[in-house]
């Protein structure tokens, strides 16, 4: 079927939709009907592209002059439906998922360092603070935690904590508990340096946070927190850093529109998000195997170390190389779709 253009916009004024729904009936059907077919042919694929130009075209009509609610998302699905079976890839998911991880990802991360890198050096500051402030006024302490909470998190708690369960039960917990809610995390993190604080402060006065008091190298305080915490916490730091750059996007949207501005960097984030799954899940892997451990302290501590060092070598190596090559993170321009006219 030879490809028809679109009437031209003179033509679109004073719709009247009932006669546009008797005469583009068949149409819309036949589009719908092509859209679901896997494999076209060349004149399908033809036939295709004009019904899809022609729906575009009375998606058009109804928005300028009849707009109907119920009718323009009936044509908005049929025709993103339409463009999906023309732009979806073939048998590229896994080329997808790498380059995804290989650039748009680490770009991203990269891009907005500035962003997760302040939230980490707040939260830093702000658990020290706190640590200080609770050293030096011990009554403050007790008003936040009680000395009975302190002694059965430091004696018992902490270390049954991570061993009371099956590593792969436990490992798989904690990890859909993370994913579930990782990108709240960066408000849940600011209640850190508060409990922390305190149970290393009764910490210190036992020597349990430098000296081992169970008699055993895994026992540590600190050995149990940092094996899994220090790249789960980098994390938590991203997606706060992330869901501020998203709230900024829309304060300072730059020399785009608020609307544009906020979209772009909301499928960053989105991008984002998913590509923090497999890091939750690392870290998780770190908690349930690593961390209760009879490995001496020294050892796990360097396992999170070292995990945290790859993913910071991950960021500003390939993230630097495929943001200077131009990658955003966000999705490319044929991803975005056409913007569809609209007759004044």
């Amino acid at each position: 079927m030879p490809y028809r253009p679109p009437p031209s916009l003179a033509t679109l004024q004073d719709v009247d939709l009932d006669a546009l729904i008797t005469r583009r009936r068949a149409g819309w059907a036949r589009l719908r009907e092509l859209s679901r077919v896997r494999r076209l042919t060349g004149p399908q694929t033809d036939e295709l592209l004009a019904e899809y130009a022609q729906t575009s075209t009375d998606l058009s009509q109804v928005r300028s002059s009849s707009p109907d609610a119920a009718m323009v998302s009936r044509l908005s699905v049929l025709i993103s439906n339409a463009r999906l079976s023309m732009v979806a890839p073939s048998g590229k998911g896994i080329a997808a998922a790498g380059e995804f991880f290989a650039a748009s990802f680490p770009a991203a991360l990269y891009r907005m360092r500035r962003w997760w890198i302040t939230v980490a050096l707040v939260n830093f500051a702000i658990a020290v603070a706190l640590g200080a402030w609770l050293v030096y006024n011990p009554v403050i302490e007790n008003t936040l935690i009680s000395t009975a909470q302190v002694q059965q998190l430091v004696n018992a708690d902490f270390e049954s904590y991570y061993s009371e369960n099956p590593p792969v039960s436990f490992g798989l917990g904690v990890y859909q508990q993370r994913v579930g809610r990782g990108p709240m995390h960066h408000f849940w993190c600011l209640r850190i340096p508060r409990h922390l604080g305190a149970v290393a402060k009764r910490g210190q006065r036992s020597h349990r946070w430098l000296v081992d008091a169970c008699q055993r190298p895994r026992c540590s305080l600190w050995g149990l927190i940092a094996p899994h915490g220090l790249l789960e916490l980098t994390a938590i730091f991203v997606a706060g850093g992330v869901g501020l750059r998203l709230f900024w996007s829309w304060v300072e949207p730059g020399p785009r529109t608020r609307l544009a501005s906020f979209a772009a960097e909301g499928r960053t984030a989105v991008g984002i998000v998913l590509g923090l799954i497999p890091v939750f899940f690392i870290a998780g892997v770190i908690e349930a195997f690593v961390t209760p451990s009879p490995l001496p302290t020294w050892a796990r501590v360097s396992i999170g170390v070292l995990a945290l060092g790859l993913f910071l070598t991950y960021v500003f190596t390939l993230g630097r190389k495929a943001h200077l090559a131009g990658v955003t993170g966000d999705l490319d321009r044929a991803s975005l779709g056409d913007e569809l006219a609209v007759v004044d």
